[in-house]
């Protein structure tokens, strides 16, 4: 592989920025928005609720309304979206809004009680028989200076109680047992918001007093990194292979993967780093290398779950063994992706053993001959990952259902393909 290449546009900030966007109620124009099924899903929502957002070619504008948010007519539906149905629960919960929200089936399965019991403790009114979509918001009066400590470590909870205090115009302060991605602290920061945040003894500790935030005419988004990850190992794997990736967000609460990466011997390069929109940017330079197997530490799980997938593509071929640990969120992504790595690692004859929560990957320096076609169980990260594997296959990996992909990497086949990669239409 070789060649350069734009980093698609980061899918959590494209999220976030419609979602703070929305609240300010002014005129914005988004660049670098991801044209993707998961944010249009939450634009979608948006409008639904009186947004006026529009895309035009690869740009977005946010328009001031004279009445900023009504009650929905219909069902907001926010078809694979967990971060939009988590985020955009909290926003209609502080508007007080009544509504209804839908999703597809997979969505439909995945946990909402994470976000559902301290909306309700914080003063929302809710309905959901399961804890699972669809969910019904009633009228909501949130109270204001509420502490909540999260059980466990979590961007979307966060980020939908603080989205729910500015909607509310209320103080609240938010403890998290590890620190996640703060993309949305930092939003709120660079819209003039009154929020303290950042490490003390690796606990994370948000503190947002209400201040009307202030308008701005643009925001960039830059590029996702969870996107980036992907190109990244396929170079690392490839013969003889170099890489640069422009314009890549690398927020420090989101590359901890390339710090496992490194750790295991990879070649990569930072270069160009700057500020934009309050998130650092640069550019990655990316080799060829001889991976080794190491026991990931426990402690930067958090911060590279969504990544979790691609690199247990890193690990099977690497030299020795790989453990990852402490990572049982995976079983309630997307698909269980616990499950879904071990099995296409079966399909693969790829070494492992399966936990509750982690695995240890036996890599393999020699070409793989796949046994049969992998199932991604409707899952895009786990279909890019194994398509990505099968750099390594004597004879190339099918994969089934990868339509999924269209939700947070539209032009994943035509970017690795120029990059040197082969991935037909049939995947």
């Amino acid at each position: 592989m070789s060649g350069e290449i734009v980093c698609p546009g980061d899918k959590s900030i494209s999220q976030r920025i419609l979602l703070i966007g929305s609240i300010l109620n002014c005129d914005m124009e988004i660049d670098g928005f991801l044209d993707s099924a998961d944010p249009n899903s939450t634009l979608n929502a948006l409008n639904e609720i009186g947004a006026s957002i529009k895309k035009e070619q690869e740009k977005v504008f946010l328009n001031k309304r004279n009445i900023p948010f009504h009650e929905p007519i219909n069902d907001l539906d926010l078809g694979n979206s967990g971060t939009g149905a988590r985020l955009i629960l909290g926003l209609i919960s502080g508007l007080g809004l009544r509504s209804k929200l839908v999703g597809d089936s997979s969505l439909s399965k995945r946990p909402m009680l994470r976000v559902i019991k301290p909306l309700i403790q914080m003063g929302a009114k809710i309905d959901s028989s399961k804890g699972t979509l669809p969910i019904f918001t009633i009228d909501s009066e949130i109270t204001n200076n509420f502490k909540y400590e999260m059980p466990i470590a979590s961007a979307q909870v966060k980020s939908c109680l603080l989205l729910a205090a500015i909607a509310a115009e209320k103080n609240i302060k938010i403890i998290e047992p590890k620190t996640t991605r703060d993309h949305t602290e930092r939003m709120i920061d660079y819209f003039g918001g009154d929020i303290n945040f950042g490490k003390k003894e690796n606990i994370g500790e948000i503190d947002y007093k209400f201040n009307n935030l202030i308008p701005k005419d643009s925001y960039k988004v830059p590029g996702d990194f969870s996107s980036a990850t992907f190109i990244i190992v396929a170079t690392l794997i490839s013969s003889h292979s170099e890489v640069l990736i422009r314009n890549v967000g690398l927020n420090k609460t989101r590359i901890g993967l390339l710090k496992v990466l490194k750790l295991m011997g990879a070649n990569i390069q930072i270069t160009n780093q700057k500020l934009e929109s309050n998130e650092e940017v640069g550019d990655i330079i990316v080799k060829s290398s001889k991976l080794s197997g190491i026991d990931v530490p426990e402690h930067i799980i958090p911060n590279i779950i969504d990544e979790i997938p691609i690199l247990s593509i890193a690990a099977a071929f690497a030299n020795g063994v790989t453990k990852i640990s402490n990572a049982s969120e995976l079983r309630v992504k997307e698909s269980d992706r616990l499950n879904a790595i071990s099995s296409g690692f079966s399909k693969l004859n790829i070494n492992h053993e399966i936990f509750q929560d982690g695995i240890n990957i036996t890599g393999t320096i020699e070409k793989i001959e796949p046994k049969e076609i992998i199932d991604s169980f409707d899952d895009h990260r786990i279909a890019m990952s194994f398509l990505v594997a099968g750099i390594k296959s004597k004879k190339g990996i099918s994969v089934k259902n990868c339509k999924n992909i269209e939700t947070s990497f539209p032009n994943f086949r035509n970017i690795m393909n120029s990059l040197g990669m082969k991935i037909d239409e049939k995947n």
